[in-house]
């Protein structure tokens, strides 16, 4: 191949390869699907993801391949995603509206082709997945910048649903506005903790002293400065790419290393991957009592089980201050040392999920 068409002819000719091969894996896939059906087994089986983009990375490092993990979970991804809808379709829910994080967030992991399901509040996201009216939902968890969601806490207390999967998302914000100069901005829309974290760019612009009107998600901003020449929003690229908002400034926040990390919810159990991390929340009984929840961690320490999250939460069953905890720790609620040390607080620990461990 010593010419570019040439090179273009072999690429054509591998392309019409991948295509036969796709279409060869989608007819098994249908067939799963329906054993899938028949069986009422879940789809979405991230820990089977997981293992085949294992390995194929393995495949690719040992005969050299340009591929590496990253680029292989890319293309997969998508590839599953269009499986899943072949086997059987499936309706997400998530925090909207489009556009929104979340939303971005849910299409990386269920791709374009899947039937979204944009809702108002987290607890509708949790309602709706009660009902039945659909399979996932997809709610943020926590910000590296802000920390947890407490609505989202709260809700996995109360509710049936269990964590699937969870997911890290770097979170980068745009500056988009239809105004032809910066100084004829009069207004900027966002959601409010989007101002505290573009606060140094504000201030370095003159932005501070505009009117800033905190609206409930940066999509909504984006929709808003859409409508308003003199407006502008901070929200995601693909929220100002959606509603054709031109994007004068990218990655304006004050920190780059900024992630939020989604739960994503069903109401199924994932088998074990040896990768993996579970949730759960825990009402002491002798809450009140010197050293109980020293004594409780003593356990997870004892049974060589590694934490990686206590978050505190306000009980609200009584009066006063009543707490229950939320924990996440390395490895599966199956797993004998596990279940050893849940059973002995079996009273006090509700188990909300085991999945395999998201990546940065």
């Amino acid at each position: 191949m010593n010419t570019l068409e040439e090179c273009r002819a072999r690429i054509d000719e591998i392309d019409n390869e991948i295509v036969n091969l796709l279409n060869r894996r989608m007819e098994v896939v249908r067939r799963v699907g329906e054993i899938k059906h028949e069986s009422n087994t879940a789809i979405y089986r991230p820990e089977r993801e997981k293992s085949i983009i294992d390995r194929l990375t393995k495949i690719s490092e040992s005969t050299g391949g340009l591929l590496n993990s990253q680029a292989i979970e890319a293309v997969f991804l998508e590839i599953f995603a269009v499986a899943r809808n072949l086997e059987l379709p499936e309706r997400i829910a998530y925090l909207g509206p489009e556009g929104s994080f979340t939303h971005q967030a849910a299409e990386s992991r269920f791709g374009a082709m899947s039937d979204y399901l944009s809702l108002g509040s987290i607890d509708a996201v949790f309602k709706t997945l009660e009902a039945g009216r659909a399979k996932f939902g997809v709610v943020p968890i926590e910000n590296s910048r802000d920390g947890v969601v407490g609505e989202t806490l709260d809700l996995l207390g109360k509710s049936s649903v269990k964590i699937v999967a969870e997911l890290y998302m770097p979170i980068h914000m745009a500056f988009a506005t239809k105004a032809e100069k910066i100084h004829h901005i009069k207004r900027i829309y966002s959601k409010d903790k989007g101002f505290g974290q573009c606060r140094e760019f504000l201030q370095e612009h003159g932005l501070d002293i505009v009117e800033h009107i905190p609206v409930e998600s940066t999509a909504k901003a984006a929709i808003l400065a859409s409508k308003d020449p003199e407006a502008a929003a901070i929200c995601s690229h693909i929220a100002a790419k959606l509603y054709g908002v031109p994007t004068l400034f990218e990655n304006i926040e004050d920190t780059h290393n900024n992630a939020t990390r989604f739960f994503i919810l069903s109401d199924f159990k994932n088998g074990i991957s040896g990768e993996d991390k579970t949730s759960i929340l825990v009402r002491l009984k002798d809450a009140q009592k010197a050293g109980a929840l020293v004594h409780f961690l003593e356990d997870f320490n004892n049974a060589d089980i590694n934490l990686s999250k206590i978050e505190s939460r306000p009980s609200r069953d009584n009066d006063g201050f009543g707490y229950w905890f939320f924990i996440d720790f390395f490895g599966h609620i199956d797993e004998e040392k596990v279940q050893m040390l849940i059973q002995k607080h079996n009273d006090e620990v509700t188990w909300l999920g085991s999945y395999i461990k998201g990546e940065l």
